[in-house]
């Protein structure tokens, strides 16, 4: 069975496939991936070296796994400390490899301020400029600082294709605010956290089903739900299937239909081919 022919073919729209925690396993991960109906997968970048990892995981494995790897270029705020007066032009020639497919992952961090917030909104600015520039979609993150990323957005969504907030776990008012700045919103294992996950859980039937993508933020977020539980903590994109159920489960809906809309909206939202 192809992967097309899968009954629940699944996007996977953040993976960081160039964390340390996949060292020595990557063919692996892409075989389980794929057997679990996986067909794609976008490698987020988040600082200017991870960028060069991620183009070179999906330029390394495209002929075993054809079609299957795209990635992000892009600065995090936790490295927004390392931008430069050349960055720009680095990222916008990283941008250029045919298998980037959006500007990210790029935002604000007003949680853990591992960089000086004046510094996080010049990166973050200067993203959304490049992402302005060269009409590619943008992989947003954003942690308790949901005012000021919305104030800055407000200034260039005019000028962006598109935006996807990632991991959203953030309050309804702060996603009533971005999808009324038509972003689309990434659902990651979150949402299958009995803990830390009710009130998305609560709001996940909010999102309209063609701003709804899906994720697992891999190796981070694994779902509390996964059954049997593995013997390692890392998640990785074969355990995406277990997010969609929960969406399922939330939105009182069939998974089949949140699988192919998902996915539909994703190959949409980064211009993918099939």
């Amino acid at each position: 069975m192809t992967i097309n022919q899968h009954p629940r073919p699944l996007i996977d729209i953040g993976l960081n496939l160039a964390d340390k925690r996949f060292k020595g396993e990557v063919h692996a991960v892409l075989e389980r991936a794929r057997d679990a109906g996986v067909g794609t997968c976008i490698l987020t970048a988040t600082s200017e070296s991870t960028c060069h990892e991620v183009i070179d995981l999906c330029e390394r494995y495209a002929e075993e796994f054809p079609n299957m790897l795209h990635c992000t270029a892009g600065v995090h705020p936790h490295d927004a400390k390392h931008w430069h007066k050349t960055s720009a032009s680095v990222i916008r020639d990283l941008a250029s490899h045919k298998v980037v497919v959006a500007i990210g992952e790029t935002g604000l961090d007003f949680n853990r301020d591992f960089s000086p917030r004046p510094e996080q909104e010049l990166a973050f600015e200067a993203q959304l400029e490049l992402a302005s520039e060269l009409q590619l979609p943008v992989f947003l993150h954003e942690r308790d600082a949901h005012k000021r990323q919305l104030e800055i957005l407000h200034c260039y969504r005019d000028h962006l294709v598109d935006a996807v907030l990632h991991c959203f776990s953030g309050d309804k008012k702060a996603l009533f605010n971005y999808l009324d700045l038509d972003l689309h919103i990434g659902i990651t294992g979150w949402i299958c956290d009995e803990r830390r996950g009710q009130d998305l859980q609560q709001m996940v039937n909010n999102i309209p089903l063609d701003r709804l993508m899906l994720e697992t933020d891999a190796p981070y977020l694994t779902p509390r739900t996964l059954r049997p539980k593995p013997k390692s903590s890392r998640n990785e994109p074969a355990y995406l299937p277990w997010v969609l159920d929960s969406v399922a489960e939330f939105r009182d809906e069939s998974a089949e239909v949140i699988a192919h809309a998902t996915s539909t909206t994703s190959r949409q939202f980064f211009r993918l081919h099939s």
